[in-house]
């Protein structure tokens, strides 16, 4: 083989790698921009959302409908306070819809909202943005609505605990005040706010709202001993919400750490809406559950 020949076929081997270099960057960039834009997949870990989701069930959220998240991910992974942006959607978050989130608060204080971009929870909503949320004998209601919400065999069966409360499961809930006594099966009325919202910024308004305010603002809403709010040092009569809020609730009521216990979810904080489960692995034994691989996560119809 001459000189001429080898150096034909190395330039043939470089335009093939080349191509291949360029092919495979493609499908990486492709990959990346599916991931951020589009759908994502997560591993559910406990059994708060059974029977819907189940632990070792690995479900598709759709990021698309409701508009995908843009923000500063280095900045997330250090722990610094990051503002987040959402890419428009074409579908509201709905009542009922199985969201996946970045859990608002840090590990040990639910003091003040925080973004832990590596914490995911999931969880049903119960109440969007403009509603009023009261439960009742362990059932959820929703002002001017006329039907159910959330799992209702399991809010019928926290309705038969007695008031004084069972063996692993915590009565006592947001807004952790002793004097209102709202627990598991008696709580609110909760409003859940709007974008543009405006609340009185009474003594009320300081207990539910004073992490989103706070979250919002970047400064403490505190409350003095005559019952006048300040938002750091200045005196504020009402607020207006620059944010939509959402509570959320897992379908096992009795085993969920959710909205009845550390408050409301911040629409930015919401990854997506989980669409199906595309595998299903027993976590003891390592089966493969053919039954549930491929099952749509529906609306529930508790009509």
């Amino acid at each position: 083989m001459d000189g001429k020949e080898t150096k034909r076929i190395m330039v043939r081997w470089l335009g093939r790698l080349t191509n291949a270099a360029f092919y495979l960057c493609l499908l990486a960039a492709g990959y990346c921009v599916l991931h951020v834009f589009a759908v994502v997949s997560f591993r559910i870990p406990s059994d708060s959302m059974s029977p819907a989701l189940l632990p070792g069930d690995y479900i598709l959220v759709d990021k698309c409908s409701g508009g995908a998240r843009l923000f500063d991910l280095s900045g997330a992974l250090e722990g610094k306070d990051v503002e987040i942006y959402r890419v428009p959607g074409w579908r509201r978050y709905r009542r009922d819809d199985v969201l996946v989130f970045n859990f608002p608060y840090r590990p040990g204080s639910w003091d003040s909202i925080a973004f832990d971009v590596m914490r995911y929870y999931v969880k049903r909503c119960v109440a969007v943005p403009g509603d009023t949320l009261e439960i009742r004998n362990g059932r959820y209601r929703i002002a001017g609505h006329e039907g159910n919400v959330g799992y209702l065999p399991s809010q019928e069966a926290m309705a038969l605990l007695p008031d004084s409360g069972a063996a692993g499961v915590q009565m006592e809930t947001f807004p952790w005040n002793k004097d209102w006594g709202w627990t598991v099966k008696e709580f609110g009325p909760l409003p859940v706010p709007a974008k543009g919202q405006v609340v009185e910024m009474d003594s009320a308004s300081w207990l539910l709202y004073r992490q989103p305010v706070g979250w919002e603002q970047k400064k403490k809403l505190r409350m003095d001993a005559d019952g006048r709010a300040y938002l750091g040092d200045s005196l504020i009569r009402e607020y207006r919400f620059l944010e939509n809020y959402y509570f959320v609730a897992g379908d096992k009521a009795e085993n969920s750490q959710d909205s009845r216990y550390w408050g409301l979810l911040p629409e930015p904080f919401i990854v997506g809406r989980a669409v199906m489960i595309w595998k299903s692995e027993d976590m003891a034994t390592g089966a493969v559950r053919w039954n549930r691989t491929g099952k749509r996560i529906e609306w529930i119809n508790n009509e």
